[in-house]
């Protein structure tokens, strides 16, 4: 039943700002941050069927098969993914990594780099090139979600929370992830705090303006903006008197892990790990955090 204000959908109730709770996070903090690292595989030929986000065409595609998407990501596992795990371990930062099955059955030495570092994995669908769609089936979606589930299991266990792949979704899915055993996710961006849907899945902020292909690749924002722009993002929530805010930043090797790039990130996560009032955690740490918080 379609509810009588806010959206025009029941997945989740209707929920302003005022009619919460306030709360703060560990220590007091009152902004809650994470690092979500990509770690993905683009098939040259992929599945008839697969469906990809649209917004990848254009310059960004070239057809079947797609060499120039492939390549693009495969500079981000070849080359990208190892310089951005030196800068993390260098400023010893936690870090959550959204991982399609085929990148962690096809890169073994990135998924026990990540593990010896103590990251958690994200479950990120099975490939860049297939996204859950709404021409989709209850029975394929489910199917989808839970070959996702049970092979990212196998290579890598501990998955509790959620990315789809380009924030790919349909009316379903929030129920489809808690039927699945996922407690969390980060697909839903019209909230600063975390919620749940429905279906008790927990709605984590994701990084939406912060994730480095939606704002360098997408927008055409400079990258020399990046640090800024999160830096801004920082000194409003941390101003403003209310607590329990989250913010994520979304890392594609590819894009950040490039040359010319890593600087600006490495600008970026200095600033952000000497804020004291900032809760500095995996989004799976502030997703529990959030539960005991909110119910």
């Amino acid at each position: 039943m379609i509810p009588p204000r806010g959206p025009d959908h029941a997945i989740h109730p209707y929920s302003p700002q005022p009619e919460r709770a306030d709360f703060l996070w560990p220590g007091g903090k009152r902004v809650a941050a994470y690092i979500l690292l990509h770690i993905e595989h683009t098939e040259i030929v992929p599945p008839e069927e697969a469906h990809r986000d649209p917004r990848f065409r254009g310059a960004f595609f070239t057809g079947t098969p797609d060499w120039h998407g492939y390549s693009y990501r495969d500079y981000g596992n070849r080359i990208g993914a190892w310089r951005i795990l030196e800068l993390l371990e260098s400023l010893k930062l936690p870090a959550s990594v959204a991982v399609n099955t085929l990148a962690a059955r096809r890169h073994p030495e990135l998924v026990a780099a990540c593990r010896q570092r103590g990251f958690e994995p994200v479950g990120h669908g099975l490939s860049a090139s297939r996204m859950i769609t709404a021409r989709m089936t209850e029975a394929e979606e489910r199917a989808h979600i839970l070959a996702a589930r049970d092979e990212l299991r196998s290579l890598w266990p501990g998955a509790t929370g959620w990315l789809g792949q380009d924030h790919g979704a349909t009316a379903r899915t929030t129920a489809l992830l808690a039927e699945a055993g996922f407690t969390w996710s980060l697909d839903w961006a019209n909230d600063d705090e975390p919620y749940r849907h429905a279906s008790g899945l927990l709605a984590l902020p994701p990084p939406a303006d912060h994730d480095d292909v939606q704002t360098l690749w997408l927008r055409r924002v400079p990258v020399a903006r990046w640090p800024g722009m999160l830096r801004d993002a920082l000194d409003r929530l941390l101003a403003e008197p209310r607590g329990g805010r989250v913010i994520g930043i979304g890392i594609h090797p590819w894009m950040l892990g490039a040359p010319h790039r890593i600087r600006y990130l490495r600008e970026s996560l200095q600033d952000l790990a000497s804020r004291d009032g900032v809760y500095l955690a995996t989004a799976g740490e502030i997703a529990a955090e959030a539960r005991r918080r909110i119910g």
